[in-house]
């Protein structure tokens, strides 16, 4: 069942590029890093098997990560929302209303993440994690969606350096 529902989840994402798609807003893109928060955390604890265990990503559990879950509950019918707005409308409700959306989502997010982590990257991760535990979650997902839009305009620009960065389909930041 989680095959079929991964493969019609892949085929409710748009073909093309995203340019044919609507951006994601601050928020959507927020809403969505909350929901992955979890799983790429763990994720990345999985894969960063170097750190001591007491590390901020190597923490299966304890108040860090309980944190990010409840955030990461709240936010899934914005999450929700996001996702329907990037997909195939005839495909998207029926998937997005099931008990199964959810995991199988973030099943295909956090390893497409982490999935570009070096073992050498682990101590930078494991830095910014600790620096990041104290904020709420929400602030996090902040900083993550901010530097996400600050790359996207740097790879707009032609900066060589990020032009492997994948095309997302965050909205440019808004200038204050």
């Amino acid at each position: 069942m989680k095959r079929l529902l991964a493969a019609a989840m892949l085929f409710a994402m748009p073909t093309t590029a995203f340019a044919q798609t609507p951006c994601l807003t601050t928020a959507e893109a927020e809403a969505i890093t909350l929901v992955a928060f979890p799983d790429i955390i763990r994720e990345t604890g999985r894969v960063c098997t170097t750190l001591p265990a007491s590390s901020v990503v190597r923490r299966t559990s304890g108040p860090f990560l309980a944190r990010y879950q409840v955030e990461a509950d709240r936010a899934w019918p914005a999450a929700q929302s996001a996702i329907a707005k990037l997909s195939d409308p005839r495909l998207s409700m029926l998937l997005l209303q099931s008990d199964y959306a959810r995991p199988l989502i973030t099943s295909l997010i956090a390893p497409l993440i982490v999935g570009r982590v070096q073992s050498s990257d682990c101590g930078t991760i494991d830095r910014i994690m600790t620096l990041l535990e104290p904020l709420p979650p929400r602030n996090s997902a902040g900083i993550v969606v901010a530097s996400l839009q600050h790359l996207k305009a740097e790879k707009a620009r032609g900066t060589a350096a990020v032009a492997d960065i994948p095309d997302l389909p965050v909205c440019a930041a808004s200038r204050r």
